[in-house]
């Protein structure tokens, strides 16, 4: 199974791999079918997990590969890496302006975005989204640039980012089902609402496979744009909603475990 894995070309890769993350989400929102409600406690130390992730594979899995691969060419090192990344976070921030959504635990009211009639349950929804499509872009452009064949884009580091990714969307399907469940919603609705947050990964999985893969010269920028994008949604959404209310400190703990262990993950397999 390994074998021929290896031997699919990066796109089919880069869609497994998404489908793999999607399905670990999926995993955790099946929570629902088991208890009822989450505390702010375990929320909290999830949402600093799944930022922790995030950070460390923006620079281990993204931008150091983007770094190796743009030395000794015609621009400085750092202009394609600097360039993307800039430009990752622009293009989420131009999304969070125009797209409706509503992070989570904030009153109606703290909607952003365009102003909608959406019920809460469906801006709620687009914020996860707009979470997600960073990550399937990430792994997406990490199985791209094997295309590439470069000594920095190895298949053992884009699966140690596919892992990673999918270990921290395990917590976040709870985080997005149980309380929706604990809000009096039944469980198959509640579920359906989970997995449905990170149906957007295998897309834009498939797209930042793609894209790369096509267009080889773009290769530091897009995975520097995967890591802007990565930073924009850790900084602008995962640490405010895991510092809001109580129990804000075990956020912090869990932002250290998420970071060390998509180090270990990347550094050991990558």
């Amino acid at each position: 199974m390994v074998e021929a894995f290896r031997n699919l070309n990066p796109i089919a890769q880069g869609l497994l791999a998404t489908l793999f993350t999607w399905g670990l989400t999926a995993l955790g929102a099946a929570a629902v079918f088991t208890t009822r409600d989450v505390s702010k406690r375990m929320l909290n130390t999830m949402l600093g997990f799944a930022a922790g992730v995030m950070i460390a594979a923006s620079y281990w899995s993204l931008l150091a590969p983007a770094l190796e691969m743009s030395e000794g060419g015609r621009l400085p090192t750092w202009v394609p890496a600097a360039v993307g990344f800039l430009a990752g976070g622009a293009f989420l921030r131009v999304v969070d302006m125009i797209l409706p959504h509503l992070h989570m635990g904030a009153p109606p009211e703290e909607a952003e975005g365009v102003s909608s009639t959406f019920r809460r349950i469906t801006l709620l929804i687009l914020a996860i989204t707009l979470h997600n499509f960073p990550e399937g872009l990430a792994v997406g452009v990490a199985f791209g640039a094997l295309a590439a064949n470069l000594p920095s884009a190895s298949l053992a580091g884009a699966v140690a980012l596919a892992l990673g990714i999918g270990i921290q969307n395990f917590p976040e399907g709870m985080a997005v089902s149980l309380p929706l469940r604990g809000e009096g919603m039944p469980a198959k609705r509640a579920f359906w609402y989970g997995q449905l947050s990170a149906v957007v990964e295998p897309i834009a999985g498939v797209l930042g496979a793609a894209a790369v893969v096509v267009a080889q010269p773009i290769l530091p920028y897009a995975l520097a744009f995967a890591a802007g994008a990565m930073i924009y949604v850790v900084v602008e959404e995962l640490i405010p909603e895991a510092q809001r209310g109580i129990s804000t400190d075990v956020s912090t703990v869990g932002a250290m475990v998420g970071f060390t262990l998509m180090m270990i993950l990347d550094v050991a397999l990558g």
